[in-house]
């Protein structure tokens, strides 16, 4: 088994074509074919299966694919790591951003990183919690956020910053930030929420049985886009952190309120594996991306949020 051998592999299962594979990697199909054959005799399964859709990865093959393609990605950072240049900070450093804080973060934080670390190969993941955390457990991430969470026997967290959840609705409805809105006239309403099981929806069922109060969910949806979308075609309200929806406010395309009654909270941390060590690149994005927050929250760009030291609460 070679790295030509996984790579080819992992080629083809992207592709889901030996032909296309070939071109990618400038050998000629014969050679690929040759190579996935090779791997295929030395572990005695077949790794792939012919069908309309192209070559498809057996249950073996995909299996084989994903630890291929880890192998190969921890190949590709030592190389970045080992640059000769003294005093430059180099390596590829995987980031997971929550949805809600990605238009907020993004940026600002690839900015300081290019301008300040041009050695550091930066890439950017967006997802919910539950992904981001399963992500850093299978070494895809090298840190992320995360939230309502303590640390793991396999994760690290340090708290970031703490946040109200708010009630979204149409501008007609005319919610103000400076007007907290009970959580049972929320609920009274028609509410597009997220699908069971996710992180919020959770703290979303803990305040409604805390007001004892019966939700009408017309939609549930993985997607805070199509929350946002929905409600802003009429279909209802919904809740979400107000770092999701600082900018919909701001151009008016949404109404938001902070809830009461209860007052619903979300915790944002840190999270990196407890696994080895952690490489300078991503130690000197860590420190970037808790400036980036910190500043967000003094700055007021970050409704209802306070710093885990006591910070005070900056309303949008």
């Amino acid at each position: 088994m070679d790295i030509k051998q996984l790579r080819a592999l992992v080629t083809v299962a992207e592709v889901g074509s030996v032909t296309r594979a070939a071109e990618l990697l400038h050998l000629v199909q014969p050679a690929v074919t040759r190579q996935i054959r090779t791997l295929e005799q030395e572990l005695g399964v077949a790794l792939f299966e012919r069908t309309r859709q192209g070559m498809q990865p057996t249950a073996a093959g995909a299996t084989m694919v994903e630890r291929a393609r880890r192998a190969l990605n921890e190949l590709e950072r030592a190389r970045a790591e080992l640059q000769p240049t003294p005093g430059v900070v180099s390596g590829i450093v995987t980031v997971g951003l929550l949805d809600s804080t990605s238009n907020l973060l993004a940026e600002p934080l690839t900015s300081a990183v290019l301008r300040d670390h041009p050695g550091i190969d930066l890439r950017l993941l967006t997802a919910y919690s539950g992904h981001l955390q399963q992500w850093l457990d299978e070494g895809d991430l090298d840190l992320t956020l995360l939230y309502n969470l303590a640390g793991t026997p396999s994760l690290n967290v340090e708290p970031l910053v703490r946040e109200k959840l708010w009630a979204v609705a149409p501008p007609s409805a005319g919610l103000r930030a400076d007007r907290p809105v009970p959580f049972r006239e929320v609920v009274s309403n028609p509410l597009v929420v997220p699908a069971a099981g996710h992180g919020l929806r959770a703290l979303i069922d803990q305040a409604a049985a805390q007001a004892q109060a019966e939700m009408n969910l017309i939609v549930q949806t993985n997607s805070m886009h199509v929350q946002k979308q929905l409600v802003r075609a009429g279909h209802g309200w919904t809740v979400l952190p107000g770092v999701g929806i600082a900018e919909d406010v701001a151009d008016g395309s949404l109404s938001a309120a902070p809830l009461r009654d209860p007052e619903v909270w979300r915790s944002i941390v840190l999270g990196t594996s407890r696994a080895g060590r952690m490489a300078p690149a991503a130690e000197v994005v860590a420190k970037e991306l808790t400036r980036r927050i910190h500043a967000a929250v003094r700055q007021g760009q970050w409704p209802s949020a306070q710093l885990p030291a006591g910070g005070r609460a900056k309303e949008a």
